[in-house]
């Protein structure tokens, strides 16, 4: 798997560089390439400014320069004009434009002094519809070795070796002493190549303009939410479906407001205790509204503290509900309220909590002012895969609305969890603006200690300007991650369990992804990603990389990553 920059291919991208891009992205043995996609060539030797299709740094092998041409036809007329697809005529052909980008980019490295010495700097078109290499004739302007063509795109890997082996072969008949002590770059030169065309360049953004910026986007309405909030109004019972991101428990809250605002009583309920406590903390002057999670109502309900020491998943799913039914059996007039509003209902939609839920609304859950909230695609972690017809059949009257715009996640971070989680169709609408800065996958292997990669990782953020109260560790297990039981004296001295409120000066919080679902951070870091004994793993990846806003950065085992790369099982 080449390391792509950016992680995504735009939408609005031809189709050839679409194809050129996931061909290259899911290349087994490219796992030391960088890949640069769409590099802007603002010094470029011909025009006032051009464009790179793809740069391939490939230690060992060279830098070879892709210009993609994803054209039905392509033809080349008696005076010399080039006629590709439908596009109008011109003199400048493919391998000039390849060529020519090349060039200035070959310049752009050595101005800033890039050790470039046996480093074979090539340039190819790839025509992605066509079979090129068999009918292009020859031409003292290009050799047969820059064509690549359709039947490339199901061995990318190859066909790029095979340009770059048969380039440097020409380079080395052509130029003394060319190759002679090896071919280049070496990995520390291919790293500053990558990083000298494309650097990082969030510092031209102060972290306190970060952070007003970030709250600034998060709390502005977009169309699609206000369309939400008018299917709120129109219709009595409504169940807004959309994956991670995209507003809904934003939307639960401002719901539960306007009902109160209307003169009304009921409940906005969840299923996660961390979420249950930051909406209770939010929502904390609203009267006539009761917040918390199901099974804290449940508790109340049965008049009951808390859990027994010893409860299990009976206790939960049988004693309990059926606890509840009788206390608000006895308290009924009282308790039924005016509406309910349910969020993380994927994961309550079981025939025993919809009994309980049923009872606390006046019309029930067919008839009554009924708002659910809920994310069917990853991310019922504890619910049934069938809830969302369990539901059907309870509230066969609720309307549907789906979100689809995402309103948490920077672009890259939603990209990354489209590759990762494989979300059909994903994320393609994005609130927020790009900030230019890759979500970082770094791979260990299975047992390695990740306390030393998890301190980097933390002092690289800090340095970025992010506050340590800004920063969330998630894992997918408990107390045997690297946050809860690792012994490295800095982390222990930082690192606080997340309990649902703000983190003390000075300290980051930890958590499972389970307790973190519904919730978000400016900065996560996801650890202990091995799938080698998890059912739920695919639905903990993506809530736990869903979870950041600005930063993401994953730990992820090696084989893990092959697989859900596409790699095998």
């Amino acid at each position: 798997m080449a390391r792509m920059i950016p992680a995504y291919c735009a939408e609005s991208a031809p189709p050839g560089e679409k194809a050129v891009f996931a061909a290259l992205r899911d290349a087994a043995g490219t796992e030391d390439w960088r890949v640069l996609h769409s590099l802007g060539i603002a010094q470029h030797e011909r025009q006032v400014e051009g464009e790179a299709d793809f740069v391939i740094v490939a230690p060992d092998a060279g830098l070879l320069v892709i210009e993609v041409k994803s054209h039905l036809s392509v033809a080349r007329s008696l005076d010399g004009t080039w006629r590709l697809g439908q596009d109008a005529p011109t003199a400048r052909g493919p391998f000039q434009q390849a060529q020519e980008a090349m060039h200035s980019i070959r310049n752009y490295l050595l101005n800033r002094r890039v050790a470039l010495r046996d480093v074979p700097i090539l340039h190819a078109v790839w025509f992605t519809e066509v079979r090129a290499r068999s009918t292009l004739p020859g031409s003292p302007e290009w050799h047969s070795w820059q064509i690549l063509d359709s039947s490339d795109l199901s061995s990318a890997a190859q066909a790029v070796m095979r340009v770059m082996r048969e380039g440097a072969q020409h380079l080395a008949s052509t130029i003394k002493y060319f190759g002679f002590g090896g071919i280049g770059p070496d990995q520390n030169t291919a790293e500053r190549v990558a990083a000298t065309l494309r650097p990082r360049f969030e510092v031209v953004m102060t972290a306190g303009d970060r952070r007003r910026a970030r709250e600034g986007q998060l709390a502005q309405f977009v169309e699609e939410q206000y369309r939400a909030l008018d299917s709120a109004a129109d219709n009595s019972g409504v169940l807004f479906t959309g994956p991670a991101g995209t507003g809904k428990t934003f939307l639960a809250a401002e719901s539960a407001q306007r009902e109160i605002a209307q003169g009304r009583r009921g409940r906005l309920l969840c299923f996660n205790r961390l979420l249950g406590h930051s909406l209770r903390e939010k929502l904390s002057d609203a009267e006539g509204l009761r917040v918390g999670t199901l099974h804290q109502e449940m508790l109340r309900l049965a008049g009951m503290n808390g859990p027994p020491a010893n409860a299990d998943s009976d206790f939960w799913e049988r004693v309990l509900p059926d606890l509840a039914l009788e206390g608000l059996a006895e308290h009924s007039d009282e308790e039924v309220g005016d509406f309910l509003i349910v969020d993380e209902v994927q994961d309550i939609a079981t025939d025993t909590y919809l009994d309980f839920l049923d009872l606390l609304v006046k019309g029930g859950l067919r008839n009554g002012r009924v708002l659910m909230f809920g994310d069917f695609e990853r991310q019922a972690i504890y619910g049934s895969e069938t809830a969302r017809e369990v539901l059907r059949t309870r509230a066969p009257h609720l309307a549907s609305f789906r979100l689809s715009e995402n309103c948490r996640n920077l672009p890259r971070i939603g990209y990354q969890v489209n590759l990762l989680s494989r979300l059909v169709p994903g994320f393609r609408d994005f609130r927020r603006s790009d900030d230019g800065i890759d979500p970082a996958i770094i791979k260990y292997a299975q047992g390695e200690d990740q306390a030393a990669l998890l301190r980097k990782i933390i002092s690289e953020l800090r340095e970025d300007g992010f506050d340590l109260t800004e920063i969330v560790v998630l894992s997918p297990v408990g107390s045997n991650s690297v946050a809860a039981s690792t012994s490295e004296p800095w982390l222990r001295q930082v690192l606080s369990p997340a309990n649902g409120s703000a983190p003390a000066k000075g300290r980051l919080r930890y958590s499972t992804i389970h307790s973190f679902k519904g919730l978000d951070a400016p900065a996560v870091i996801v650890t202990d990603l091995d799938d080698s004994g998890g059912a739920t793993f695919d639905a903990l990846l993506y809530v736990g990389l869903t979870r950041a806003t600005d930063r993401l950065t994953a730990l992820v085992e090696t084989k893990t990553l092959h697989r859900i790369m596409g790699g095998g099982p």
